[in-house]
């Protein structure tokens, strides 16, 4: 995925490009999140987009760089994104990770190697993969599956997208 790697400036908002769906092409609503380090610098980015009238997201895609301690969990432990999407959900049920599978998926010319996870509830679908910049992708859905007619949707937001104003 050569389109996806690290700016060179510093901007207020992440380091990194974002991949998700462009909220112009999304009709519910979209809320964005980042995750500040203590010195000021992101580590992570995630998008609630919310098809559900206010009652909840559909789903949540988060972007994680490398050295970001949201992507180190221990084994059957939630990704951060799933554990955001239950809180948003207010559902406080204690899931777990119970199977992980390895699926190929071409996003354009690209090929990505995409891990399934199952969640011990069901409704929630999750998949994760990593671009070329070490960026860790999680989306998690509840109560929809997830297609791999999806990944033809995700695409580098625009950085302004996040600069603080």
């Amino acid at each position: 995925m050569s389109f996806l790697r690290r700016r060179a400036a510093t901007p207020a908002g992440p380091d990194f490009d974002v991949l998700a769906m462009d909220p112009g092409d999304w009709p519910g609503n979209l809320g964005a999140g980042l995750l500040p380090a203590p010195d000021g610098s992101c580590q992570g980015v995630f998008l609630r987009y919310d098809l559900f009238g206010g009652r909840g997201p559909a789903m949540i895609i988060g972007n994680l760089p490398e050295g970001s301690p949201a992507r180190d969990t221990a084994e059957g432990e939630i990704p951060f994104e799933v554990a955001q999407l239950l809180i948003a959900l207010e559902n406080d049920e204690e899931v777990t990770v119970t199977d992980v599978e390895d699926v190929p998926v071409m996003q354009g010319d690209n090929l990505l190697i995409v891990r399934r996870l199952k969640l011990s509830e069901t409704r929630i679908s999750c998949v994760q993969f990593d671009r070329s910049d070490n960026v860790l992708v999680t989306i998690a859905s509840w109560d929809r599956p997830i297609t791999d007619d999806l990944y033809a949707l995700l695409k580098p937001l625009p950085a302004e997208l996040f600069q603080q104003g």
